[in-house]
This record gives structure tokens, sequence and C-alpha cells, in this order.
């Protein structure tokens, strides 16, 4: 080997070393600073293709590790696919010397594997020759928010997480009170943005001017606060204590400011030494878990965190997505049952109600006291109630050709009357199954109507100028407002088991139900009783001469093709 040779290795060995220690020492400096900074500094060895970063970032992103190499590549590892395009551009230029910077917007990918939005920032550093050597900077995280707040005057969230994370590997003692300003929309909507500026101030301050030793408060979403105690032998009682006051200073404010706007507010406690996952993502998730339930039990009030009412919320969560599954799978999972509805007088099945069920392997049989309110809260009666009445009324088409004049009853949801256009529903599909408008009966629950405004109204004088019967169900609990008789106009109506068992058991309710029922008949309608189970309930309820009855002794409800081997073919 010539001599020339040996020395362009040496040379070359030399600058390797050289530069291998340039990288250590940056790797030494990114893990002394650290711990003190925000942002991620990094350095790019542009010749070597070697990547540096500081030591946190691989807690936050899927990074190999704190030195890498081969860029292009595993940048596809923790850059979000959409922008990875973008990135090795960019570096192209660099490497191609067309440019001396680099600063970019664009996302990473976290552990989760969420995107964040990073602004990577950096300086090019050329070699004696003037190409490309190193790409030098830092990279911080510009979806944040900032980490105080000039409106309230109190930190942000942002701050929060850093003070929570300082305990991090650490049992936390204490408690976290999270206060929502109730109905604060209202506020901006009424007196303006600037009103409620001010209302944050004057709420912010009287959190702050109650605090004592080890609290500290920070603003989070737009009109919710909360005080932190992260401290030995504080808890929820102290937390309840510290709601009053500043409930108390916020009512003087108000009386000071003569009652121009009024506003309270709620809080959620959270008991941390109760807390057995104390992350900082599951921290905020049970404390806004709290104050929800504190603003759902009727606003101006505190709710402390129960583990026994989250699990009921999971439960009722999991329940929801179990049932909106269902729905885009073509209703799987629900049934229609028929339960029989007897003609009294003549002694011979008139019609069934049509009630709906729902099971799933994984949850098994659920009540409908549990999912149909579900249904109705998120909206998800209407596809529901759509695929109902076409069981029923498809159901009816077929029992009409051995009993002509069978019917069916359909529970009709006040949502469904509401927010769809339940009647053209319903006259499409008596017109797809070809059955006279008497088939059909449709339900309205007598409590879901309380306000039988002008919608209501409507849609019943609608459904009878189409020829369609309508039942006010579960008359006699808990209103039995007569009035609804005559707004309403209904057809039927039907006697909840709970008034009948009172009859039944009690010589007074029997002769108040005599009465309604020479009432019913007086004006020319019609009467169904339901939850008759016994021969011997059967015997006294048929003393007061009603038109229908409806209950176990007949029939318990069932799938269709059992109702029709039962009732039908039966005779």
């Amino acid at each position: 080997m010539s001599e020339e040779k040996i020395d362009e290795e040496k040379i070359s060995e030399e600058k390797t070393g050289r530069e291998k220690i340039r990288m250590d020492r940056f790797q030494y400096l990114a893990e002394v600073l650290d711990p003190s900074m925000d942002d991620y500094l990094f350095i790019y060895d542009l010749e070597n293709d070697l990547y540096c970063i500081s030591p946190s970032a691989l807690e936050r992103f899927p990074i190999p590790g704190c030195r890498f190499s081969n860029m292009a590549e595993a940048c596809g590892s923790f850059v979000y696919p959409a922008d990875v395009k973008l990135l090795r551009e960019d570096l192209a230029r660099i490497f191609h010397n067309e440019k001396s910077d680099h600063d970019l917007d664009y996302r990473w990918i976290d552990r989760e594997g969420n995107p964040v939005w990073i602004n990577c920032r950096g300086q090019v550093i050329r070699n004696d020759q003037g190409k490309p050597q190193f790409l030098l900077g830092c990279i911080n995280e510009i979806g944040q928010q900032q980490r105080a707040d000039n409106k309230s005057g109190a930190m942000r969230e942002t701050s929060l997480q850093r003070e929570l994370e300082r305990y991090r590997g650490e049992r936390l003692n204490g408690y976290i009170l999270r206060i929502g300003i109730d109905n604060f929309k209202e506020i901006n909507e009424n007196r303006g943005i600037d009103y409620g500026d001010m209302i944050l101030r004057r709420t912010a301050q009287c959190i702050e001017e109650m605090l004592e030793d080890g609290q500290k408060f920070y603003r989070i979403v737009s009109d919710e606060f909360i005080v932190l105690c992260a401290s030995e032998g504080r808890g929820d009682s102290e937390a309840v204590q510290l709601y009053k006051k500043i409930r108390a200073a916020i009512d003087y404010f108000i009386a000071d400011n003569h009652y121009e706007v009024f506003y309270t507010i709620s809080a959620g406690v959270l008991d941390l030494s109760k807390v057995k996952k104390q992350t900082y993502a599951n921290l905020m998730k049970l404390s806004e878990f709290a104050l929800n339930e504190a603003k759902a039990g009727g606003k101006n009030q505190y709710y402390i965190y129960e583990l026994s009412d989250y699990r009921v919320f999971q439960y009722r969560r999991r329940l929801i997505n179990t049932l909106r599954q269902a729905v885009n799978n073509q209703c799987e999972g629900f049934e229609a049952y028929f339960q029989p509805i007897v003609d009294i007088g003549k002694g011979r099945l008139i019609g069934a109600e049509t009630l709906l069920r729902f099971h799933t392997e994984e949850l098994g049989r659920i009540p409908p006291t549990e999912f149909i309110p579900l249904l109705e809260e998120t909206g998800l009666i209407i596809p529901v109630g759509r695929w109902v009445l076409e069981q029923a009324l498809e159901a009816c088409h077929r029992i009409q050709e051995t009993i002509p004049d069978f019917r069916v009853s359909v529970n009709v949801s006040y949502i469904q009357v509401l927010k769809s256009n339940v009647l053209g529903v319903i006259l499409d599909l008596i017109k797809t199954y070809q059955l006279k408008p008497g088939s059909l009966m449709i339900e309205l629950t007598e409590s879901g109507f309380l306000e039988s405004n002008a919608n209501f109204i409507k849609f019943c004088d609608e459904l009878k100028e189409n020829g369609i019967l309508l039942a006010l169900d579960d008359f006699g609990t808990g209103y039995s407002n007569f009035h609804y008789l005559y707004n309403l106009n209904p057809d039927t109506i039907k006697i909840d088991r709970s008034f009948t068992l009172e009859a039944l058991s009690n010589p007074q309710e029997f002769n108040l139900l005599r009465h309604m029922v020479a009432m019913t008949h007086s004006i020319n309608l019609k009467l169904c009783i339901e939850g008759i189970e016994t021969d011997q309930e059967l015997e006294k309820i048929s003393e007061m001469d009603p038109d229908y009855i409806q209950g176990f002794v007949f029939g318990k409800p069932c799938p269709y093709d059992i109702f029709v081997k039962e009732h039908v073919l039966a005779g």
C-alpha cells in the first residue's frame, strides 16, 4: 500500500474520530439541558447520515433512539405519513446545497399514534469545502397551548400538566377541584365576548382569593378552572369547603354588581388518594366526569368522584357504542316482540303491541329500560324506530291473511316526532305493505309528551287525517292530565300496570279506575288495561267493562314465529 493511500486513510480516520467526538459532545449537552427545556435539541450529521436528539423526545415519540442512522428510512416510523414527502424534499434541498436553513411545520406521531404538530428549525453548518456537514437546531410542539392565560390571569393547562409530571413515579395525595361556570355560553351570547371575559377574570379572582398554601389553580378549557392540592392529608372534604367559599365569593360579586348578570358554578371533586392510575390524561378524564356529573345533577352544586358511578358511566358509554354499531349493521341484535291484545267483550285476539328487545353476545340481553333511553339520548331511536315500524307492519300484513281485522300497535318516541319525518315513514310503509290505515295504532307515552306543543298536536291531527289510530300509553302514571285527551284526541287510552295493581289492592283506587273507565266511554274512547297476569285479576278487572286487556294472562311478549303459532294459528 502506498504512503499516499495510508495518509488518506489516516486523515479519514481522524476526521471520523473528530465527528464522533463532536456528536458525543452534542449528545452530552442535550442530556444535560433536556430536563430544563420544553424543546428537543437535535443535530444531523449530513455526511455520515447520523441523527442525534434530546432523550425526552423518545418518551413522546416512537423514535429509534437518541442516536440513529439512515434518516430517510427511519423518519417513516415517527413522521406522520402524509408529511414524510414534505420532510424528505426539504432535506434533499439541503443536501444539494440549495438552502442553508431548515424551518418546517409538519406532524410527528406520538406513542399513542396521534398526530402532533411540530416546528423543526435549524441551521446548516458547512465544511471547509462549503458542503453541508451538519444540520443543528431544535424542535418544539406548536400545537400546545400557551402556559398562562392573560384573560383570567391563571396558568394554563400545559402548566398543570408540567406540575403533575413533576410527581411522576410518586403516589399523589390531595385533590383536584374542577370548577365550571354554568351556562357560560349564554353569558357570551347575551352580553358579548368582552363581558364574558370580565366574568372569567372575576371568577378567577374569586378562586385565587380563597386559595391557601399548597393550592394552585389553572384555567383549562374556555369556562373551566382546576385547583390542584397535592399534599398529604388533604382530601375531598377540604375541596368541598373550598368550593363553597368560592361560590359564596361569586355570590357576593353578583350582588355587588347589582345582579346585572347572574350565574352559578358547579364543581367536580377528585380525591387523588382514591385514584389508582394517576397519569395526567386519566386525572383530567376523571375530573371532567366529576364536573359533568355535578352539572347533570342540576348545576350550582358539587359532586365527589365515586368509582362505582364511573363504572356505570363507562357501561353506558360502552352500551351506546354497541347500539351504534348495531344500527350501522342493519339493526343487528334488535328483535321485534309481539304481545297479544284481546277484545274482552268479543273474547278474541284483536291485535298486538310491538315491543323492542336487544341483545349481544358480549353484553347479553339488555333491558328496554336501559337501552331505549340511550337510543333517545343519542338520536339512534330514529333509525331503530323506522326498523321497528317496518317489522310491525310486515308482521301485520302476514297475520291479516288469517285475521283480516288484525292491527299492530307501535310506540313512537317524542324524539322521532321532533327530529324526523316519522309520519312520512309510517305512510310509506303502510303503502309498501298494502295495509288499511286502521291496521296501525301509534302509541305515545304520556310522560314523554308533557309539553304537548303544536308539533305533537299537529302530528296527532295528521295521524287522524290519514286514518291511523292513536293510543295514549301509560295513562295514570305520574301526571294524568286529562287535557291531553282533548289536545291529542286519542282513540284509546292504556292504563299502566302500576295503576292497575293499585286498583286491585285498594278499594278507593278500584273505584277511581272504574270511574275512569266510565268517563272514557262517555267521550267515546276505548280503554285498554295493561298488566293483567292472572285469571283472578282478569275476573275483577272485567267488572269495569274495559274494551281491551293486555297482559301475561293472555300471553307474554314473544318473537313473531312464536306469536303466530301460539296466538294466530291456535285460534
